[in-house]
């Protein structure tokens, strides 16, 4: 050891039995955390969140906008269909 007024020497004795058992967190505290680390993993995660949102919304409107053409298109073939098959009326 250095007899140097100068460097700082820091000594800590620590009872060995509860130098192995971790910290007492209250319940309070592990719930401040929780909360902090959600806020902060949604706020990185919102703009993927919203894009991904987006192109899901963006792809059930199309998917949606074919599905009504094709069912406009069916029912009026339907309701055009006997007036397109009937004989043509001589008045």
């Amino acid at each position: 050891m250095s007899d140097d007024p100068l460097v700082p020497v820091l000594t800590e004795i620590i009872d060995e039995a509860t130098a192995s058992q971790p910290p007492a967190v209250s319940a309070a505290g592990l719930e401040a955390l929780a909360r902090e680390l959600e806020r902060a993993l949604l706020s990185r995660l919102a703009p993927e969140l919203d894009r991904v949102i987006g192109q899901a919304l963006e792809d059930a409107r199309a998917e949606l906008a074919v599905s009504v053409s094709q069912i406009v298109r069916e029912a009026l073939a339907v309701s055009v269909a006997p007036a397109v098959a009937a004989p043509p009326r001589s008045d």
